[in-house]
Order: C-alpha cells, then structure tokens, then sequence
C-alpha cells in the first residue's frame, strides 16, 4: 500500500492514476485503425495551445504523410535530454483522416520512458535528441496506412529551480544524489512535530498545483522514529506517481502541504499522523512520516473523463 494514499478501514480509499513504463512502440507509441480510403495532398499543419493542457491541430482533411518528419513547436530551457536517461512525456495523437483522437494522456497522466531507440521507437528518438524539457514537439507519420499526427511535451523528470532555505536543525535534512534521489536524514532525539510542516526545498517556476488535478511526482517517504525509507519511486524500472489532488484520494498532509505548490518544485512534508494514516489500519497509523516530493507535473482532468469518473464515484457511493 502506498504512504500517500488515504486508507480507511483498511481499504483503498482512491485508485491513483499510475504512469507506467511504455511498452517498445514499433514507430510512435500509438495505436491506429483501418487504413485509409482516400487520400490528398498534403496541406500546411499549425498546432496551437498553451502548455500544459491538450493542443489544438488546424489542417486540411484528409491529411496526407507524403515525408515522415518533426517540427519543435517551442523549444525547451530545461535540461537536455540524453541517451539512457528517463524521460516523462504528455501525448496528443490524431488521426490525420478525419481528426479522431489516438491518444491523449491528458485524459489520465504522463507516460514514461527511457530516452533509447527500443523504448520510444527510432522515430520519437530521433525528434527528442537534443532536445530540452519543456518543448513541444509536432512528428507526422503514415502508420499502417494511417496518417498519424503526434504533439509531445517533454516534462521534467525532477524538480529545478530556486533552492529555498535549509530546513532547520529540529527538522529533517535532504541530499540528493545526481540523478536527484533524495536521502532523507531525521535528527536523532528530537520529538515530531505535531503540526504538519510544508518546508519547499526547490521552488519551480511552473503553474501552481489545484484541486482537482492529476499530479504527478517522484517521491521518497521515511518513518520519523527510525529514519527508514517505507516508500520511494527513485528505484530502477519504477515510474513516477500519478492521483488527484485536493479531493480527499491523498493524504490529508500532501492535500494540504502540495495545493499552490509551484511544478518543478520540490517539497519536504512533515506530516504527523492526524494528515496521514491516523484511525486506520494502516500500518502507518501512529507514524509521523517524512515526505520529499517532486512535483513533476499538474494538469485538469479532461473534462469527458471528468464526468465517466464522478458517475463511477456516484455508482461507488
């Protein structure tokens, strides 16, 4: 059972929304249907949009591949992407015939890789080269006969930005390996803090998490009385975490302490029991735990998702 999710009864209160490794895609990773019937001459393609939410395509159709290729709609500033590394990314797919959607992870969360060939297919790897978290990226392709039209937007993989102030003396103290990994080291003789403590240790410069958002993150989680780690994504072949945000799926210290935090930022949470696991059978119940999050990514349900999720709530309760 995951420390981040509220437990009562001994039940799972909310399914998160896991961001799982992609399988090895033979092109672009996304499923296409029959071939097409017509054909036309390729017309001019504009992807318009803000960042952070599903892009708007504009073209002729039917839309025909004559060359596969890629276009950067914005370049990233972030760090560049290498060969081997993670990479988290939103995909928007459309098929070119008539404009149905292929796929849409803003339906749900991210998908992650590994920036390899195998993982992303020759096509995606080659477009992502060189690239740096935070472009948007148009690829056309033709895929069994189908005109695929695909928008990526690389996300980050940890948090960047301004360092905020060194937690204090009666709080926890935070090292990160290289490739961001945080050690968490809870002082010896110092009783917890009975109030819950939001201490952001990296301030990013993204938009400001809401309720109601799918949010995505890396985190670490460790048990104040001893210092062990009961939680982690930072380990090989686990991706990062995705659930909403604000409506009661978490628990009640990262409801509280991550709401208005910034994406790209990375925040310590010191949440003593009544905001975790408290009156639950949880094997948490009791324990203060220490959280360091990377806040990755925070974007609206769609809004078609949205209403297929309350009904099954609605049916649920």
């Amino acid at each position: 059972m995951s420390s981040w999710l509220r437990v009562v009864v001994g039940a799972l209160a909310a399914t998160t929304v896991a961001v799982t490794t992609a399988c090895a895609p033979a092109s672009l990773p996304v499923e296409v249907g029959p071939a097409p019937t017509s054909t036309a001459s390729q017309a001019p393609l504009q992807v318009t949009g803000a960042s952070g939410a599903p892009p708007t395509l504009e073209y002729e159709k039917p839309f025909a591949v004559v060359q596969r290729g890629s276009r950067t709609v914005w370049p990233g500033t972030g760090d560049v992407l290498e060969r081997d590394d993670p990479v988290l990314l939103n995909l928007y797919a459309q098929d070119g015939r008539d404009g149905t959607e292929l796929q849409n992870t803003y339906r749900t969360a991210p998908a992650a890789y590994t920036m390899t060939e195998k993982s992303l297919g020759s096509h995606l790897f080659e477009s992502l080269e060189g690239e740096r978290v935070g472009a948007r990226l148009l690829l056309m392709e033709e895929q069994d006969g189908v005109p695929v039209l695909l928008v990526v937007d690389v996300l980050p993989v940890r948090a960047s930005g301004v360092e905020g102030e060194t937690p204090g003396e009666n709080l926890p103290q935070v090292g990160l390996d290289d490739l961001g990994a945080p050690t968490i080291r809870v002082p010896r003789g110092v009783e917890p803090p009975t109030e819950l403590v939001v201490h952001p240790l990296i301030r990013g410069s993204g938009q400001q998490v809401r309720a109601g958002q799918i949010l995505t993150v890396e985190f670490t989680a460790v048990r104040w009385s001893d210092g062990s780690v009961i939680d982690t994504t930072w380990t090989k072949d686990t991706p990062p975490q995705s659930a909403e945000i604000g409506i009661g799926r978490l628990v009640e210290g990262w409801d509280q302490g991550l709401l208005e935090q910034t994406v790209g930022s990375q925040v310590m949470l010191v949440v003593p029991p009544r905001d975790g696991h408290a009156n639950t059978k949880s094997r948490l119940a009791g324990e203060t735990v220490v959280y360091v999050v990377d806040i990755l990514d925070a974007h609206k349900l769609d809004a078609r998702e949205a209403g297929v999720e309350e009904e099954n709530q609605k049916k649920e309760g």
